[in-house]
């Protein structure tokens, strides 16, 4: 692992960079597999291998550290959304399924555990917690999109598949731990399938 190098190189700017990515990913992936509650900011800097006014120079606060692994993880997720999305413009239903398999082989993972956003939510009861507000951000944007798919498939009421697409991606995040290798996949699509086709026998005379 690298030193610390901020103040002690040319281009002390990258280094800066560096450090900030070093501490943010090695705080991730403490995160995502302990619990934000379970890992200390000690736990963090020894980890990383920084000083502990390294890590507070750049994250003033666990809290403000936590926001940020949310971020990255949102980021992330979205970034595979517009990759799937981008393939698949012009047939909303293709659309859906694609991103529904590549969410239900996320959920297959065997290091695959739990929803970051929901995991984090679900450890702080303040409506104001920084990560609650990056995870309901996360959700929101997550329904907003489902329901845009929904709105291209011709259904009657696109918002209330929207949501009940919503529900399903997101019960898919929380019950990987009881499906078998493989069945997130196509559970998600057989759902949806019945739910489209639900909300297309309701639009018709």
């Amino acid at each position: 692992m690298r030193t610390e190098q901020e103040g002690s190189r040319p281009g002390g700017e990258v280094g800066q960079v560096d450090v900030r990515e070093r501490i943010l990913e090695t705080a991730s992936d403490l995160f995502y597999r302990r619990g934000v509650r379970a890992v200390g900011v000690d736990v963090v800097v020894e980890a990383a291998g920084v000083a502990k006014t390294s890590l507070y120079r750049y994250f003033r606060t666990k809290d403000d550290l936590i926001a940020a692994f949310l971020q990255r993880e949102d980021a992330d997720f979205w970034a595979c959304w517009d990759r799937v999305a981008v393939r698949h413009e012009q047939d909303g239903e293709a659309e859906l399924e694609a991103h529904l398999t590549w969410i239900g082989e996320r959920v297959g993972r065997p290091n695959y555990r739990g929803c970051p956003q929901i995991n984090v939510a679900a450890e702080f009861a303040e409506e104001d917690h920084p990560a609650r507000i990056v995870a309901r951000s996360h959700k929101q944007e997550l329904r907003r999109r489902l329901q845009a798919i929904a709105e291209r498939l011709q259904v009657d009421r696109p918002e209330d598949l929207g949501a009940q697409l919503s529900v399903v991606v997101n019960g898919a995040f929380v019950s990987s731990q009881v499906l078998a290798i493989g069945d997130a996949t196509s559970i998600l699509l057989q759902m949806t399938r019945a739910l489209i086709a639900a909300a297309r026998r309701q639009g018709r005379p």
